[in-house]
């Protein structure tokens, strides 16, 4: 993988190793001896690291189903064949989804898997000697700021969730949890972004690790979500006064295999195509592209021509963040084309990019009172896009602006759905979009959370389902 210094075969390996051994890490006392004697260096310490880095690689997340998760319940994308692989994501499109969704259920399981990993570096990280402090202490930041992400991801579609911030020995302590209440879980996520704040670098040169501004960024959106604007205000704004980030002035050149780790891209899920028998690559730009256009297209995610028809002539985004096929289908164009194999793309997934920052800084000035900032920041965005300033000029029409251009700007980075969650308007502004498009559906409040996947409530019956469901 294109990761820390090149560490290509380093990271395979070591992802090999946890996802072959991690059942027998919890079968017996003989083997979390083993492992209790593995980790006692900086390099298997690092390998550790990789482990969890690997993690999000994983089509259960960052490979393919979070993606899907923050677009298709949305109106910004839809399926074009709803019962294409086992209707999974159709489900998503449809609002209804079951307990048994193999998507709710991957990205459930891998997220524990990767929480394991990073409380295994954590749980032993203080006992091990590092050549360099300041090593150990990025470490440490970074393993906290994926704790965090993590779980970020899980209360926004879950809700309440089992919270293990400890390493797990013995799975049996932790039958009967049940499900932490989601305030207590955000607790959780403040305390590590804030920690991995204070110890992640300012900046890095080794690709695809998290910076102090990855960290502040997050945390600014975490702020968002739960509507501490002042809050949110000082981490967005730390991140931007930092001068680390830019927007790259031509949109032709933000998205791309070779515009890659660019100014603009404060944290990134790596991947890329052709190497270690191709297990370094996503089928992400396969799935997401219309039937019979590629190799192995699924359809899944498509622009809707509603949103398409949302940019103007003049926008320079349209044509270049998505575009229509020959018989006027959308597609996003965020991704490059697999060269040989359609499950090893090598386009990275962008998790936080600055104008995702930029427009949630406006928001949060906005909300503040500081309608006059917000626009400016707005018009940023929209003046790159080839736009002329906005017309909006009351704090309602700024709000309303922002969102828009979050639309326009954003679209398939997997964050239209949960700004419709943080905003309080997923379900009036899905109603009326299905009425618009004459489907007879109705979104209700169960709809606003996943469900619980059966699998782990058949395991543990202290964990209870989502009402509805």
């Amino acid at each position: 993988m294109k990761f820390l210094n090149n560490s290509k075969y380093i990271f395979v390996i070591v992802a090999l190793l946890f996802f072959s051994c991690e059942d027998e890490l919890q079968q017996s006392p003989i083997t979390e001896r083993e492992s209790k004697n593995f980790y006692s260096s900086e390099d298997e310490i690092e390998s550790a690291v990789f482990g969890v880095y690997a993690a999000l690689q994983s089509r259960d997340l960052y490979g393919l189903y979070l993606p899907a998760i923050g677009e298709v319940s949305s109106d910004n994308t839809f399926e074009e064949v709803p019962a294409n692989d086992g209707g999974v994501f159709g489900q998503l499109d449809e609002f209804t989804v079951i307990p048994n969704n193999g998507l709710i259920g991957g990205i459930w399981k891998q997220t524990y898997i990767a929480v394991q990993r990073a409380n295994t570096v954590l749980n032993r990280i203080d006992a091990i000697s590092f050549d360099s402090d300041a090593t150990k202490q990025a470490r440490t930041g970074e393993m906290k700021f994926i704790r965090a992400l993590l779980y970020f991801n899980m209360v926004r579609i879950y809700g309440d969730v089992p919270l293990v911030v400890e390493e797990t020995t013995n799975p049996n302590d932790f039958f009967g949890q049940g499900r932490t209440p989601r305030s207590e879980v955000y607790t959780q996520i403040e305390q590590d972004l804030k920690e991995a704040i204070t110890a992640l670098p300012s900046s890095t040169s080794e690709i695809g690790r998290p910076s102090e501004g990855a960290a502040q960024a997050l945390l600014g959106k975490v702020y968002l979500t739960l509507g501490r604007f002042s809050d949110a205000l000082t981490q967005l704004q730390s991140v931007v006064n930092s001068g680390n980030y830019e927007l790259v002035s031509n949109v032709e050149n933000i998205f791309g295999i070779e515009n890659e780790n660019n100014s603009e891209v404060l944290f990134a899920v790596q991947f890329a195509s052709g190497l270690d028998g191709n297990s370094e690559g996503s089928n992400a730009f396969s799935q997401f592209s219309p039937s019979g256009t590629v190799s192995n297209a699924k359809g899944h995610s498509l622009p809707t021509l509603e949103l398409y028809g949302l940019y103007a002539d003049a926008d320079l985004r349209k044509g270049v963040y998505l575009d229509l096929t020959g018989n006027g289908t959308p597609f996003t164009n965020k991704l490059t084309p697999n060269t040989s194999n359609a499950s090893d793309g090598g386009s990275d997934w962008i998790v936080l990019r600055y104008s995702d920052i930029i427009l949630m800084l406006a928001e949060a000035e906005n909300e503040s009172g500081s309608t006059s900032t917000a626009i400016s920041l707005l018009n940023s965005i929209r003046n790159r896009a080839g736009l002329a300033n906005t017309v909006a000029t009351t704090q309602a029409e700024v709000r309303d602006a922002i969102e828009l251009e979050r639309r326009l700007e954003l679209i398939g980075e997997g964050h239209r759905w949960f700004d419709l969650l943080r905003k309080g308007k997923a379900i009036e502004t899905m109603n009326a979009w299905f009425a618009d498009q004459g489907i007879n559906r109705t979104v209700e409040d169960k709809d606003l959370l996943m469900p619980i996947p059966q699998s782990q409530i058949d395991t543990d019956p202290a964990i209870k389902q989502n009402p509805g469901y």
